[in-house]
């Protein structure tokens, strides 16, 4: 059996749960393709300039020219690379990539200059986030500061005992509430790009065993002025909530 599967008869493709298991074995191929040029690419393994071309990937790959094709049109999407006729796929420079993609900063963290791409991602949050929180508080609707406060709570119930992954869960929705309650559908758009930060810095091991304290009180003090809608004092946490992000980052990527 080829790493493309099992030969089925012709007629029988478009059959339920064959054409299910087809369906499911070409996304497969389609996500193991992708990550591995993203990965690759991100690393700087494809210089820019380097050129991809569409058969020897699939044969490098062992994966028909078609699923190459639909990998190539996401990696333009995020604009990693570009087609030009007679040439091929050419990677472009990084200046020019869609940095703030989701995929594109999780590929970024899995590689070897992951705690400088931390620090950047780190600086933009504390450029955006208190402003968001000062915001969240004169906006923020009766339900997203419960939801808020739930989460603030909940992050101080998994801060201990090494629960990191169920602590990630309550960060991340802490977040995303207060850049959606901020009212500005720009700082809500980089929810995902947050949610890539601490998930990365979770899985990549750039935390402590538990969180630090202090962080997760500033975090319930945030939620307490949102819901007192003391804008100033939202703001003024949310900025030392982020300082401290880049001194823990000092520390556990330097």
């Amino acid at each position: 059996m080829s790493a493309r599967g099992p030969r089925l008869r012709p007629e029988a493709v478009n059959e339920g749960p064959y054409a299910w298991a087809m369906t499911t074995q070409a996304r497969g191929l389609h996500t193991h393709v992708l990550d591995s040029l993203g990965l690759a690419i991100t690393a700087g393994e494809y210089p820019p300039g380097s050129v991809l071309r569409t058969d020897e990937l699939a044969q490098r790959f062992d994966v028909s020219r078609t699923v190459v094709r639909e990998v190539v049109r996401v990696l333009e999407s995020m604009d990693l690379v570009e087609s030009r006729r007679r040439v091929g796929v050419r990677v472009k420079p990084a200046e020019q990539w869609n940095v703030y993609d989701p995929q594109v900063i999780r590929w970024r963290l899995a590689g070897a200059d992951r705690p400088r791409q931390l620090r950047s991602l780190t600086v933009l949050r504390s450029a955006v986030e208190p402003v968001a929180a000062g915001l969240a508080a004169l906006r923020a609707t009766p339900a997203q500061c419960a939801d808020l406060t739930e989460q603030a709570l909940g992050m101080v119930a998994t801060s201990r005992g090494r629960q990191l992954e169920a602590y990630l869960v309550h960060d991340v929705a802490f977040h995303r509430i207060v850049l959606n309650a901020s009212g500005n559908e720009m700082f809500a758009r980089l929810g995902d790009v947050v949610a890539e930060v601490l998930t990365g810095r979770t899985h990549h091991q750039v935390m402590f065993p538990d969180p630090d304290p202090a962080a997760v009180t500033l975090h319930v003090r945030v939620a307490e002025a949102v819901r007192e809608r003391d804008a100033a004092e939202a703001e003024r946490l949310t900025r030392e909530i982020a300082v401290g992000a880049l001194q823990e980052l000092d520390v556990l990527a330097p």
